[in-house]
């Protein structure tokens, strides 16, 4: 049943998603097809009207006095009189001659009083007074002096024009029922066609769904079923290392947390029991407490700002600032902890300062994490290098290690949340994932390069601030040169 409830679920979808769509489509070029040629059936009729009726275009020269005269002598001597009617109206609007002879009731003509009032041709299609269906056109004619004489107005019948119109809106109609029967038929045939395999697949699913991460879908196909398959397949395995991800990061920050929490207990307790007796040692116990502390807020600001940054809320103070300052303060953290672990760690900054357009918190949180790396994957006798250099608009910060480096199959994960290529060492696997979030929102790079056991070299790049002149100012300059142009030049001529 419940397979049965999936089939219709597709077929109606199918139905609402792209027969609808299909139909809707033929519809309207149907529609739109049968308009246009309309419009160029009617325009080529009203075109060869106008083009009849022209030699009713000698009452333009015309006066009032030879108007009538011409206009029944243009009418007796007309040419196309088996293709429209013309008749020619005076300046009152009482038709007085018409190219059939007859002068009977002409009925309303919309034509007309639209040219009377425009002063250009207008044309009006409907139904005649007969209730035959025209099309009209009236021309205002006036003498040299702009004097309105009257006018002709061509009529034409519509009656082989309408009864083609209805042959090839029925044609059109014929081939759009076509159409859209054989994207039924087709359509219903591929919506089976699909709906086997799927019930494997969604078997597959809902085990992988279940927690069954080694279920695999053994279906193979050379189409985009296939493709969704070795996808679902892709996918469980992905999903199980993500689990074994997870659950490392776990075990890692609670490790993490508790070391720091174990040593606040131990030395708290210890202090307490020292008071009064022995205050050397109650104050490195409080040293020891709050630098513990501060680890452990740490890293709770490390895990805030990775929650910020999952749901898009890692926001940025952005304004300029010297980039080496924040550099060499960041630096200035780690000189006795690498001189205490016996490690050379080495500053170079350029001459001059350096300007970038960032958040001075975010960008020291950057620089802190990747010299903190160094010093920590460095080990006794090795060696760090900060470098801060400039090339074209773009400033580089590079932190070289002599470490234990990180494995080839690591180097294009280690920027992955939850993700660390070296589990011995401290650290929760999210500082670079942050880092590198951190410096996408400043329009910059971090990448890595790494060789096992030879070191690392972690590289940020930066855009150099440009600042723009104050606008005010240059205007301000430019009007103080123009005074004293002003004041040179009449200086000068009253020297002269």
């Amino acid at each position: 049943m419940r397979l049965d409830i999936k089939f219709k679920s597709i077929t109606y979808k199918w139905f609402i998603n792209i027969f609808l769509v299909v139909a809707a489509v033929v519809c309207v070029a149907a529609v739109a097809f049968s308009s246009l040629y309309n419009m160029l059936y009617t325009e080529k009729i009203e075109s060869l009207a106008v083009e009849y009726s022209d030699e009713f275009s000698a009452l333009h020269e015309t006066n009032s006095a030879t108007f009538k005269d011409t206009a029944i002598t243009l009418a007796g001597d007309f040419t196309y009189k088996d293709k429209i009617e013309v008749q020619v109206i005076d300046k009152n609007g009482k038709v007085f001659v018409s190219t059939t002879g007859f002068l009977d009731d002409v009925g309303e003509m919309p034509d007309y009083i639209g040219a009377k009032e425009s002063g250009d041709m207008e044309t009006f299609k409907g139904d005649s007074n007969t209730d035959e269906s025209i099309m009209a056109g009236t021309i205002m004619v006036y003498d040299q002096s702009g004097e309105e004489l009257g006018a002709y107005r061509w009529i034409t019948s519509m009656s082989n024009a309408n009864t083609l119109m209805t042959y090839v809106i029925g044609l059109v109609i014929l081939i759009c029922v076509i159409i859209l029967a054989v994207t039924g038929v087709t359509g219903l045939f591929f919506v089976k066609s699909i709906v086997n395999p799927i019930r494997d697949v969604s078997n597959i699913a809902r085990n992988i769904a279940m927690g069954n991460f080694d279920a695999r879908i053994e279906l193979k196909r050379d189409d985009e079923i296939g493709e969704l398959c070795d996808a679902i397949n892709y996918m469980a395995s992905e999903l199980s290392n993500s689990e074994n991800i997870k659950n490392d990061f776990i075990s890692s920050v609670s490790h993490e947390l508790r070391t720091p929490l174990t040593a606040i207990r131990g030395w708290g307790e210890t202090a307490k029991m020292s008071l009064g007796s022995d205050p050397e040692l109650v104050d490195r116990g409080l040293d020891v407490v709050l630098s513990e502390a501060d680890r452990l807020s740490g890293l709770v600001e490390e895990l805030l700002d990775f929650s910020r940054m999952q749901t898009g809320r890692l926001s940025l103070v952005s304004q300029p600032m010297n980039v080496s300052l924040i550099l060499r303060e960041s630096f200035d953290m780690y000189k006795e902890l690498a001189k205490k672990q016996e490690i050379e760690l080495v500053l170079s900054l350029p001459s001059q300062d350096v300007t970038v357009m960032g958040d001075k918190n975010r960008l020291k949180q950057v620089f802190i994490n990747i010299i903190d790396n160094a010093v920590k994957y460095t080990e006794a006798g090795g060696q760090a290098i900060v470098n801060l250099d400039t090339e074209e608009a773009c400033v580089r910060i590079t932190v070289k290690d002599t470490g234990v480096g990180i494995p080839a199959e690591d180097i294009d994960r280690v920027k992955e949340k939850f993700y660390k290529a070296n589990k011995v060492v401290r650290g929760s696997g999210i500082g670079l994932a942050v880092a590198d979030e951190i410096i996408k929102q400043h329009d910059g790079l971090l990448f890595i390069e790494s060789i096992e056991n030879v070191g690392t070299t972690v590289t940020v790049v930066l855009p150099i601030y440009e600042e723009v002149e104050n606008m005010e100012e240059e205007t301000e300059d430019l009007e103080m040169l123009q005074e004293n142009n002003i004041q040179q030049q009449i200086t000068g001529e009253q020297d002269v």
